[in-house]
C-alpha cells in the first residue's frame, strides 16, 4: 500500500476488506466504499467541506442518547428510512403497504383488550380507531398484537415529556377472535421532529420545514406474518403533503372526523360523547 495515487485508491481500498468474512457484510463494504468514491471524485469534495461534514456527524452524536438517536432523525430527513421500508415491502403481495416506525416506540406497554380506553385524563378531540388485521390470504387473523403509540395534546410522546405517565396513550392490543381491534384516544395534533440537532441544521439549510402531519403509530405481529409498522394519517392535517420524513402513504391517509353510527354508539355506550370514527384495516404479509 505504499503507492497510493488518485487513480488507484478506491481499488487499493475494496481490497483490503476483501476479507470480510460474512458475504453480505463484503458486499455492502465493498459497495459503500466505491460509492463514497464516486460521490467525492464526483462533487470534488474539499478538505474543508469534509471537515464540515465530519463535524455535522460530531453534532449529531453529540445530541443522541437512549431517548434520542440524531442518525435514525437524519436518515428520517433524508429520505433513506422511507426507501429502505419501501424496498422491504414492494414484493409484499396482497399486504397492506408499510411505512416509518420513528423514534418514540417503547416496547412492553400494558397489554389490553379490544375497545381499550387510552383517552384518560387527555384533553384533545375524542376518536374511536377501529378496522380489521387480516392475511394475505384473506382470513383474519385472531389475537393479533397490536402495538400502539401517539403524541399527547401538546404534540410530545411520552419520551420526551416527564409529565406525561410512560404508558400516555400508549398500549399493547389482542385483536379479536375476528381480528378485529378498537380502541378510544384523543385526536393526534401536527408536531415537528426535533430541530436543535444536527437534523435541524440539515433542513434549514434545505429550506425546508420540520413538520409531521397529525397520525398514528401502530406495529402489528402475529404467527406466520411479517411484522407490520405503519401509521395512520389525518388526510385533512395541512401537512398530510409536506410530511418532513416522507412518511406518508396515499392508503394511510383517512378522514378522522366521520361520525358514529347508531350501531356503533351502542357498541362503544362508554366512550364520552362527542366522539368521531377512524377506520383502518391491515393486512399482513407471510413471513419467509
Amino acid at each position: 500500500m505504499r503507492n497510493i495515487t488518485f487513480d488507484n485508491i478506491t481499488e487499493t481500498v475494496t481490497k483490503a476488506y476483501a476479507g470480510t468474512e460474512d458475504e453480505r457484510t463484503r458486499e455492502i463494504i465493498t459497495l459503500l466504499i466505491k460509492r463514497l468514491h464516486d460521490f467525492v471524485r464526483e462533487v470534488k469534495l474539499t478538505p474543508q467541506e469534509w471537515e464540515a461534514a465530519m463535524g455535522f456527524l460530531l453534532r449529531a452524536a453529540q445530541a443522541s442518547n437512549e431517548q434520542r438517536n440524531e442518525f435514525i432523525l437524519l436518515s428520517d430527513l433524508l429520505g433513506v428510512s422511507a426507501l429502505v421500508d419501501l424496498l422491504d415491502g414492494k414484493d409484499d403481495a396482497g399486504a397492506s403497504i408499510t411505512t416509518l416506525m420513528g423514534p418514540f416506540y417503547v416496547p412492553g406497554q400494558p397489554d389490553m383488550e379490544a375497545g381499550a380506553d387510552l383517552i384518560k385524563d387527555n384533553d384533545g378531540e375524542r376518536i374511536l380507531v377501529q378496522g380489521q388485521i387480516r392475511s394475505a390470504n384473506g382470513g383474519p387473523l385472531p389475537g393479533a398484537i397490536v402495538e400502539i403509540w401517539q403524541n399527547g395534546p401538546n404534540g410530545l410522546y411520552t419520551v420526551q415529556d416527564p409529565n406525561q405517565p410512560d404508558d400516555n396513550l400508549r398500549c399493547t392490543l389482542h385483536a379479536d377472535a375476528e381480528g378485529r381491534y378498537s380502541f378510544s384516544t384523543v385526536k393526534p395534533i401536527s408536531y415537528t421532529v426535533p430541530d436543535d440537532g444536527a437534523g435541524g441544521e440539515l433542513v434549514r439549510a434545505a429550506g425546508r420545514h420540520c413538520w409531521r402531519p397529525a397520525h398514528i403509530h401502530l406495529m402489528i405481529s402475529a404467527d406466520g406474518h411479517k411484522r407490520h409498522i405503519s401509521q395512520i394519517f389525518n388526510e385533512a392535517d395541512p401537512y398530510i403533503d409536506e410530511d418532513a420524513v416522507f412518511g406518508v402513504r396515499s392508503d394511510l391517509a383517512v378522514p378522522f372526523d366521520r361520525e358514529p353510527t347508531e350501531a356503533e354508539l351502542q357498541r362503544f355506550p362508554n366512550i364520552k360523547r362527542p366522539f368521531n370514527v377512524v377506520n383502518m384495516d391491515f393486512v399482513l404479509a407471510h413471513a419467509e
